[in-house]
């Protein structure tokens, strides 16, 4: 009975979540009347996913696995009519509306019946016990049926208890009306073909590896051509500085001091091996200093703004961290750019991340520069990167990394 108590209250969340969703809508209907309205349609749009993709990960709490439909990724570069055009011809935006339309209405009784009647009930059981502590006036029934006497109070109690139990038994089907709108429409729709999606996925993922293989090499020549090679040279410094210690201290006191700097050089490189793994000012000052950090030391001039974030997985984390640390460094190498700005922002389940600067523009991400890097690195997290960079400037990269699996 708990179990579908919060099944229902859950339902009950989404549901006003979308009549106030719906008449949001109603009113950018309205304005599109007058024209204004059109510009927020995109935006009402992805309101309306957010909100569908939420019911989604709701019901896949619950055991009902719902896979995503949407096949229309984010168009870099679009104009606002071509994106209108994808938006439409995307099946799941009508699916997504139809959805919203049924659980604004049903989804909402459902959710009333199933958790607020039960609520009411509680009160008109216990109704002969408090009754005649109220006012006149205020004697009645959550229906305001006037209740004075004492045989209609214990006739309030027994129907109240009537009720309870006939919505205990009804709440498991109270349960799947409210969940089968979403289990019809939120699906993707039989003729949509995920094959792009699964070949997008199958590229990411080989991507990902790749650059995963291009990591542990670097690892393995850093610290094989540097690293080791300075521990080597200290064992044999050391070993010589034992055979003059006897015959020449001086000379094996010059040996030491070798192969004491030849120590800290090697333990800085492999303090620069591992701060390259994994940052440990993210553990010390969590991100929002890390990105603090990165602004201060910028060549550019750069204005960090964080919002936000809530919680974010530690992979999410180093790969935004990576991403602000890659643009910046692009930035103050090639832009000639005279300030930079960083965003970084929850949106929605995902990361948003925007750096943008004023500078030369042309930037492109198919040279395999880091800004290619940074592609890799955002798609292995199944996130988009968005670069806009026309001749003359500015150049703005948004990256978006989804937080939640």
């Amino acid at each position: 009975m708990l179990v579908t108590f919060k099944r229902l209250a859950g339902g009950l969340g989404t549901a006003s979540l979308a009549v106030l969703t719906m008449l949001c809508w109603a009113l950018v209907g309205a304005a599109c009347l007058l024209g204004v309205g059109l510009l927020l349609v995109l935006p009402m749009v992805a309101v309306t996913r957010a909100l569908a993709e939420r019911e989604r990960e709701r019901l896949r709490r619950r055991g009902v696995e719902i896979v995503s439909p949407y096949t229309q990724d984010r168009m870099p570069g679009a104009g606002w009519a071509a994106r209108m055009r994808a938006v439409r011809a995307d099946r799941a935006t009508l699916r997504d509306l139809g959805w919203l339309g049924s659980h604004a209405t049903l989804g909402l009784l459902c959710g009333v019946l199933g958790v607020l009647m039960p609520i009411a009930a509680v009160r008109e059981i216990s109704y002969p016990l408090w009754w005649q502590l109220l006012p006149p006036q205020e004697q009645t029934t959550n229906f305001d049926v006037p209740v004075q006497t004492w045989p209609a109070a214990i006739f309030t109690s027994f129907m109240g208890a009537v009720v309870l139990v006939g919505l205990i038994r009804l709440s498991p089907a109270l349960t799947r009306l409210q969940e089968h709108p979403a289990t019809r429409l939120l699906v993707p729709h039989p003729s949509v073909d995920l094959s792009k999606r699964i070949v997008q996925l199958t590229a990411t993922r080989a991507g990902a590896l790749r650059a995963h293989a291009t990591e542990l090499r670097r690892i393995e020549r850093a610290l094989h051509d540097g690293t080791q090679n300075r521990l080597n040279a200290v064992v044999v410094t050391v070993a010589a500085a034992k055979r003059a210690v006897a015959r020449d201290p001086e000379r094996a006191l010059h040996a030491l001091d070798r192969a004491q700097n030849a120590a800290e050089q090697a333990a800085a490189e492999l303090r620069a091996v591992v701060r390259a793994l994994l940052p440990p000012i993210l553990e010390d000052r969590g991100l929002s200093g890390a990105l603090s950090a990165l602004a201060s030391g910028c060549a550019v001039p750069c204005r960090l703004t964080v919002g936000e974030t809530g919680p974010v997985p530690l992979s999410v984390e180093t790969a935004a961290y990576f991403t602000v640390a890659e643009a910046l460094t692009n930035v103050s190498k090639h832009s000639g750019a005279r300030q930079a700005e960083v965003l970084v922002e929850r949106n929605g389940p995902a990361l948003r991340i925007m750096v943008r600067d004023d500078g030369k523009g042309g930037a492109r991400d198919d040279t395999g520069t880091g800004l290619a890097g940074i592609r890799r690195r955002v798609e292995a997290h199944d996130g988009m990167m968005t670069l806009t960079s026309p001749c003359g400037g500015p150049t703005v990269i948004e990256v978006e990394l989804p937080c939640e699996s």
